[in-house]
């Protein structure tokens, strides 16, 4: 990338990441995720694609198979692949301070945003989960 007559320090690449997959003709969906101090998170999920997230005001758990146990500072990107990765846990770790992600994620078009996990499945897949420190 060069500069182009910009100011060097006017961009900073947060994160670079080479999917293992794309959706064909995906679409890219921005949004944002709020979570109260304390707040668990979504129940287990696997995203319809490749997404990249980052946090804002406040430390977040995010677990999946890629990641065993992620507690990202705000301001840090992470990503998941999608497809059949399971994205265990995405809580709030303050207990004083909301939590926001910034989450893009590349799906199929019409693709469910967000489907969630049942307990036989993910008793099925116990052994493909990242262990736990």
């Amino acid at each position: 990338m060069t500069d182009s007559g910009h100011e060097s320090n006017a961009l900073k690449i947060l994160q670079t990441v080479e999917p293992p997959f794309l959706p064909e003709r995906p679409q890219a969906i921005t949004f944002t995720i709020e979570y109260p101090p304390g707040h668990p998170g979504a129940a287990p999920h696997p995203a319809p694609g490749p997404t990249s997230a980052t946090s804002s005001r406040a430390r977040c758990s995010s677990r999946s198979r890629a990641s065993p146990n992620a507690c990202c500072a705000p301001a840090t990107p992470f990503w998941e692949p999608g497809a059949d990765v399971i994205h265990y846990q995405d809580g709030n770790h303050s207990t004083t301070v909301h939590l926001r992600f910034l989450v893009t994620l590349l799906s199929p078009p019409g693709a469910p945003m967000l489907t969630f996990v049942d307990a036989d499945e993910l008793e099925s897949r116990r052994d493909r989960r990242a262990p736990r420190p």
